[in-house]
């Protein structure tokens, strides 16, 4: 990967965080994983809104998932998203 296509990934995955629903999402899914209706009744949203922001997230490679029987599984990808999202959450809190 040439350094303009980095630069290009990079600028999208910020974007990825710049999305209150996305990141309500995200900060549920630091605490572990969630199918889409747990993700639904615990963030009050719509089945529709919640899948159409996994696919996004999924698209970006921020979360993962996985099928139990019926169920599809979300968790977010790895420990460099539960990091970034500490951090940004972090210097928010001590500005």
């Amino acid at each position: 990967m040439t350094e303009r296509e980095n630069l290009r990934d990079t600028v999208r995955l910020f974007k990825i965080f710049s999305d209150e629903t996305r990141l309500r999402i995200i900060d549920l899914l630091m605490d572990g994983e969630y199918c889409v209706q747990d993700i639904c009744e615990k963030l009050d949203m719509q089945q529709s809104t919640v899948s159409h922001q996994l696919r996004l997230l999924r698209d970006e490679n921020v979360v993962r998932r996985r099928r139990s029987g019926k169920k599809v599984i979300y968790a977010l990808k790895d420990l460099h998203v539960k990091t970034i999202y500490q951090m940004a959450r972090s210097h928010v809190e001590e500005c």
